[in-house]
């Protein structure tokens, strides 16, 4: 039997480990290596990878896949996609969503795996009609997560809503690194019984059960699994490839990896993770195993938010107290999945109900929005006095919330004239207005710069 295996290093890894900070001039020179070792796909774009580029990198995020996507012609660039969140934190309207989607496979992309983060499938309709409509493969993603609605018969449906709905693969994504090894064998074998579609399970090292949930996995008939590069593996991150490799065709499985090229890899980050180290930007805590994620449902990406938080704050001590708040706000908002933005919107909230000494005294206006309905059906019930504190006699809205915005990306186009070289341009501004904005400023001088040292030169 063959195991498909997606190599996550350019992002999921990257995003882990180090938030995202890898520059494409770290790697470029490693690209065409990895295009010979045999991976199903490479994740290498999408979730926080935009974000960063503008924002920390100053780079276009456009050109860096275009880049990638020369330098690997052989292998599937795979990229993650927020449903109508797109690689932003709100909902956009559906013209963004299509044009940014086009946008994507026509500047590299092969697959892209689209969630939303409440399970609410309404919110990748449009995204799935339109990978689809642009040829690339599109895999919808369940957000697993345990709470007392979420149960196997609860994902078993999901499956089945996914497959009706014309994915092409089903992607189990356990962002927190709790999906059990029993229970990851127990739903793929009841998804494998209900639809037929690819089995793709992607988890995280943060509890030390991936690897074992990944073996039981594929004894149950998962068709992909993720993994990184060793040196880039455990921790929050995904299990090492080379050592699920080493695994499964041990037991006989077929990964079509080429283990020689997989040490020239491995060998090639090895002092990039040192150069990491050095920097401060791999912190220790996210090397190990926190089996208190298993109570929390923390993932990596948000723990390191709330330090961060707790930090700005000087209440680093009071992380503990926050820890154990997080279940009691996501119990009040319905048990959302902790996953981008749901996980900051509760973990925000869990801070502030710590440092305010009181609970709700102060939301924010993501809370607000989602307690509104703007992000999508809760998964269970509110704590209805929660809502009628904060919205008062407004009711929360049950309609798909980007049915009410208008088409962006024309009007966009026009107001933004000749800062915007392209329509990539203007994806990008409306992803990020701000950051784009600057991001195109140090562009032009860094332009005028070079324009300038040509001329005295000549």
């Amino acid at each position: 039997m063959k195991v498909n295996i997606t190599e996550t290093v350019l992002r999921d890894a990257n995003q882990s480990l180090i938030a995202t900070r890898m520059p494409f001039s770290d790697f470029e020179t490693i690209l065409e290596k990895i295009d010979d070792a045999g991976y199903h796909s490479v994740e290498c774009w999408g979730g926080a990878t935009f974000d960063s580029c503008l924002r920390y990198l100053s780079e276009d995020p456009w050109e860096r896949l275009r880049k990638i996507k020369a330098k690997m012609p052989k292998t599937k660039l795979q990229m993650l996609l927020r449903g109508q969140n797109l690689l932003g934190y709100k909902h956009y309207p559906d013209d963004m969503v299509r044009k940014f989607i086009e946008h994507s496979i026509q500047n590299g992309i092969d697959i892209i795996r689209i969630f939303d983060a409440l399970n609410d499938f309404r919110n990748i309709e449009v995204a799935l009609d339109q990978t689809k409509k642009s040829g690339a493969h599109a895999q919808g993603a369940i957000c697993y997560t345990i709470s007392p609605i979420h149960n196997l018969d609860n994902y078993v449906r999901l499956a089945k809503q996914l497959e009706d709905m014309g994915v092409d693969s089903i992607c189990i994504k356990d962002m927190s690194g709790i999906l059990g090894p029993q229970d990851a064998y127990d739903m793929i074998r009841a998804m494998k019984d209900t639809v037929n579609k690819p089995i793709i399970l992607h988890t995280h090292c943060t509890t030390g059960l991936g690897p074992i949930t990944y073996y039981k996995a594929v004894e149950a008939g998962c068709d992909c699994i993720d993994t990184a590069i060793s040196s880039f593996s455990g921790g929050t991150s995904q299990p090492a490839t080379e050592s699920m490799h080493f695994a499964l065709k041990q037991a006989g499985y077929e990964t079509g990896l080429d283990e020689t090229v997989l040490k020239e890899i491995n060998d090639f980050f090895k002092p990039l993770k040192d150069k990491f180290v050095q920097s401060g930007l791999l912190e220790h805590y996210v090397l190990g195993s926190e089996t208190d994620a298993l109570v929390y449902q923390v993932p990596g990406g948000m723990l390191s938010n709330l330090i961060a938080q707790l930090k700005q704050q000087n209440a680093l001590n009071r992380l503990q107290e926050v820890l154990q708040e997080v279940p009691a706000v996501r119990k009040d908002l319905g048990y959302p999945p902790l996953v981008t933005p749901m996980s900051q919107i509760v973990g925000v909230q869990a801070a502030t109900n710590v440092l305010m000494g009181a609970r709700y005294n102060s939301v924010s206006n993501e809370l607000r929005s989602y307690l509104r309905g703007e992000y999508g059906k809760a998964p269970g019930e509110l704590n209805q006095e929660l809502v009628k504190q904060v919205l008062g006699d407004e009711q929360p809205m049950t309609a798909r919330f980007a049915d009410t915005l208008e088409p962006e990306f024309e009007k966009t186009k026009q107001m933004l004239g000749t800062m915007a070289k392209n329509d990539e341009d203007v994806l990008s501004y409306i992803a990020f207005p701000q950051i784009a904005e600057k991001f195109f400023r140090e562009r032009e001088e860094s332009a005028a710069m070079k324009v300038n040292y040509a001329i005295k030169r000549v």
